[in-house]
């Protein structure tokens, strides 16, 4: 208990992970207790808004990560090696209902680039969610 030293756990995120992605055995080793000199723990000369081997965190990423989570909950199964949830309507909603909010607060503050994703992401979702509560039998006449 008169241990000074601090655990810390380590976050891994898996999204976006390609074919040439190193293998997870190396997810496997634990965080040293202590940051060595040769390999500090904070590169203070790198980008804040990125991590190794991930895309950069950015208006656009967080729009997209948003955009997953809502259409994993209405069903989509993003990787086919997961299981699929099980599916959540309410909170699939409150994901688009604050991206809807999110839109309308930044409005005039985004790039064309970000303006893009949005819009897009936000028509393919409120699609999605009408397609799952409308009933898809009107979907499928002849």
């Amino acid at each position: 208990m008169g241990d000074d030293k601090e655990q810390g756990f380590v976050i891994r995120d898996r999204r976006g992970r390609g074919e040439d992605a190193p293998p997870p055995a190396q997810a496997t080793t634990p965080p040293a207790a202590e940051p060595s000199a040769s390999a500090p723990h904070h590169d203070h000369d790198a980008d804040p808004h990125t991590h190794a081997g991930h895309l950069p965190v950015n208006f656009s990423s967080f729009v997209i990560s948003m955009g997953s989570s809502a259409l994993m909950l209405m069903g989509e199964q993003l990787d086919p090696q997961q299981p699929a949830m099980p599916l959540n309507l309410p909170q699939a909603k409150e994901i688009i209902d604050l991206l809807s909010m999110l839109e309308e607060k930044t409005k005039g503050n985004l790039t064309p680039d970000e303006q893009v994703v949005m819009k897009d992401m936000l028509y393919a979702l409120r699609m999605k969610f009408v397609s799952l509560t409308s009933g898809k039998s009107t979907l499928h006449t002849p």
